[in-house]
């Protein structure tokens, strides 16, 4: 990409951020020693009474989440990378859709609050490396250096397993499979840059769990009632594939009374319907792979993400593993939400000049 705005080696009067702009939730890492993360969800209120109970122009996180039946609530981050037409996943917003034009927005304004969580001083230039999924496309990349125009004075978008990887300093035979809301990423690591070929993009992460999840209780719970966000609540709080799993009581109402339920059958079947597709990708890339380096990489598998939390998904993995591909070993990264930023934290101080775009 071309040049920063700022020229010379030292760098001075510069914030650099690594920031994961997830489908969920977007995590900032800053070179001043700032971590913070927020839900990317935007709201705006609906009108002047919503307005003046708010007593703001626009929410963020889970206050606009706690406020969505006041205002125009706003997920513009569409598997991981910003809305450029209604097929982009769900509803250009929950409830209706207000099309391309309130996404992007919603979206500039994300990258400014989470830029904004950076702190960055007056005085200070902000230099800053996004996450993107591994096969964003370069349409999706576009619209993400257009939301981040008027925040950030020089941008770098990388693949967020590469990050992972990166800041992990697993940069040779691994493989890394990040699990987030919108998209489980993978990324194969053999000690250079990857390419096309190294990477690979599953549509089903996180959402899709809380989609099966949905389904399921439908099917065994007719009478019960929820909304999409109680779903990801109690996914959030009894995510298991542990077998027989541990009970997961949970109270729903039924005709506006609470009910009490044990959902953990329901649960462990829906986050067990990633498995398989998670498999089948690691078994494409490794067998795509040298021969002579292919069991370095079964042994070599790390599960990142928020969907890496699930209790139990990484035996579950490697068991399936042994089954397909003969081995297999996973282990799960404990930084979980600030993973990705921190890898591209670390990617914005190595960088060499030429990898930066100017936004000017």
């Amino acid at each position: 990409m071309s040049t920063k705005k700022s020229e010379g080696g030292a760098h001075k009067g510069i914030l650099y951020l690594g920031i994961d702009l997830g489908t969920s939730r977007c995590a900032v890492v800053g070179s001043n020693g700032i971590r913070d993360a927020v839900a990317s969800y935007v709201g705006y209120p609906k009108d002047v009474v919503s307005r003046k109970a708010l007593g703001v122009d626009v929410l963020f996180g889970d206050k606009a989440i706690e406020k969505r039946m006041s205002v125009e609530l706003y997920r513009p981050l569409a598997k991981g990378v910003l809305k450029t037409s209604l097929d982009d996943g769900d509803d250009a917003k929950n409830g209706g859709g207000q099309g391309v034009e309130g996404n992007a927005r919603a979206a500039k304004d994300l990258i400014e609050e989470i830029v904004r969580r950076a702190k960055p001083r007056p005085d200070e230039l902000v230099y800053a490396v996004i996450g993107v999924p591994a096969e964003a496309s370069i349409k999706s990349k576009e619209a993400l250096l257009d939301a981040a125009r008027s925040t950030v004075e020089a941008v770098m978008l990388c693949s967020e397993p590469f990050a992972v990887a990166y800041g992990m300093d697993m940069l040779e035979d691994a493989l890394v499979v990040d699990i987030g809301a919108g998209t489980i990423d993978l990324c194969r690591m053999h000690g250079a840059m990857p390419d096309e070929a190294d990477q690979l993009t599953l549509n089903c992460g996180g959402d899709f769990v809380d989609e099966k999840l949905a389904e399921r209780i439908r099917k065994r719970h007719p009478q019960a009632q929820f909304s999409m966000q109680m779903i990801k609540g109690l996914k959030e709080k009894h995510a298991s594939v542990l077998d027989p799993p541990s009970p997961a009581i949970v109270q729903l109402p039924v005709d506006g009374k609470p009910t009490r339920f044990d959902l953990a059958e329901d649960i462990r079947g829906a986050c067990l319907e990633i498995v398989p597709p998670i498999v089948d990708g690691l078994a494409k890339l490794i067998s795509s792979y040298d021969p002579e380096f292919q069991d370095k990489l079964k042994q070599r598998v790390l599960l990142a993400g928020g969907g890496s939390q699930i209790i139990g998904l990484d035996a579950a993995i490697e068991a399936a593993m042994v089954e397909r591909l003969g081995q297999g070993n996973v282990v799960r990264t404990e930084e979980s939400l600030y993973g990705g930023a921190i890898g591209a934290l670390k990617i914005s101080s190595d960088m060499p000049d030429e990898f930066w775009e100017q936004m000017s």
